[in-house]
């Protein structure tokens, strides 16, 4: 029996997104750009999965720009946002704690020549408002800031973040990193206040490859690369029809799933919470994630590679940081302050609506047998 609980680096994908790719591959594949009768289909069902995110997204379909996932989408909001802003506001707020697709953008555009301000998180892993006013300036165009970090769970205050930097300077573009909020966290960009928002498809059980970014209208961003008149010429190039149909469809069946879901993993996670502190001794529970699904342990002493290949022999998928990482240790946990022996043993455990309360014991029971077993090796 495989024990999937890193849902927070991918999803099993639905049965609605496997069919919807599966039709897309076999029977609908005509180009969306073709003139002929399969292309005309396919421009309908690419306008009713548009309709589709944007309904998930609870926007307009005509701000709904698909992209190839949440690293793209990251980088077309944020390089086209500086450079919008570029002649008279070259200042970015961001945070420490912000996925490398946000991070390692802002480094880059640090590099051509704008500032940039790179916030510490708080000991949960969030941002305070009172964090990003201090360090807002007049020159300030951008602030990027994620609504449920991707290692740790916590959820920052974004709605209230961005209505006091917009009361301050409504010139700021504000964009939100979502990808672990979407069908986690109840959230729509005009609630957030934000103008730029990026979601991925392989986090709701849809397919890799695929996700969007919301564009709040009248917000005309420049693309990355050129080409064709696709997305708006935003984003050209054909669209990727199976990826975009089966996202469509995993957004529409979590979104009908959407309230019953979330008390699912918010029970399990609860009782992974209450009983791994019982059953592990010197297990620490990190942060304060405020979203459903991510949690963020760690047993101190103890190097999470070592128990994560324990608890693989035993079928059991968890993950040390973001799956993005590749292994490298946490920057979110050094940025929270975290002691390197702390950071070194620590795992994340990411639930979805497939999740199991068997699973969550079968997990505690194999987690307590490695930690006992490498007990009575170091001793």
């Amino acid at each position: 029996m495989t024990v999937y609980f890193d849902n927070a680096a991918t999803t099993k994908p639905c049965p609605e997104a496997v069919e919807a790719v599966t039709r897309a591959l076999t029977e609908d594949y005509g180009n969306p750009s073709s003139g002929h009768a399969p292309g005309r289909r396919a421009a309908a069902a690419l306008k009713e999965a548009r309709e589709e995110i944007a309904r998930t997204l609870g926007c307009e379909a005509s701000e709904v720009l698909f992209t190839s996932g949440g690293t793209e989408g990251d980088n077309l909001a944020l390089r086209g946002a500086a450079y919008l802003r570029r002649h008279r506001f070259r200042h970015i707020i961001t945070s420490e704690a912000e996925h490398d697709a946000v991070r390692k953008t802002c480094q880059s555009l640090r590099s051509q020549g704008y500032e940039v301000t790179f916030l510490k998180p708080d000991k949960t892993g969030a941002v305070g408002v009172e964090q990003v006013l201090e360090a807002l300036r007049e020159d300030t165009g951008l602030v990027s800031l994620m609504l449920v970090n991707n290692e740790t769970g916590a959820v920052t205050d974004i709605a209230g973040i961005a209505a006091a930097v917009k009361g301050r300077n409504p010139n700021v573009l504000f964009h939100s990193d979502c990808v672990q909020a979407l069908l986690k966290v109840p959230f729509t960009p005009k609630r957030l206040g934000a103008d730029l928002v990026t979601v991925s498809a392989h986090k709701i059980h849809g397919p890799k490859g695929v996700g969007a970014l919301y564009i709040k209208k009248g917000l005309r961003l420049p693309g990355i690369v050129t080409g064709g008149g696709q997305e708006g010429g935003i984003r050209p190039g054909t669209e990727p029809m199976p990826a975009i149909l089966g996202f469509a469809a995993a957004a529409k069946a979590g979104r009908a799933s959407f309230p019953e879901d979330v008390r699912w993993m918010v029970d399990i996670k609860q009782y992974l919470m209450d009983n791994l502190v019982l059953e592990i001794p010197g297990l620490r529970l990190l942060g304060e994630s405020g979203a459903p699904h991510i949690l963020s342990i760690s047993l101190p002493g103890y190097k999470s590679e070592v128990l994560m290949n324990l608890l693989d022999a035993k079928g059991i998928c968890v993950s040390k940081s973001s799956a993005c990482k590749k292994g490298a240790r946490s920057h979110v946990l050094e940025a929270m302050g975290e002691s390197a022996e702390t950071i070194d043993g620590a795992i994340r455990v990411s639930l979805s609506k497939y999740s199991t309360m068997d699973e969550a014991d079968i997990f505690i029971r194999e987690l307590k047998a490695a930690a006992e077993t490498l007990r009575v090796k170091l001793r």
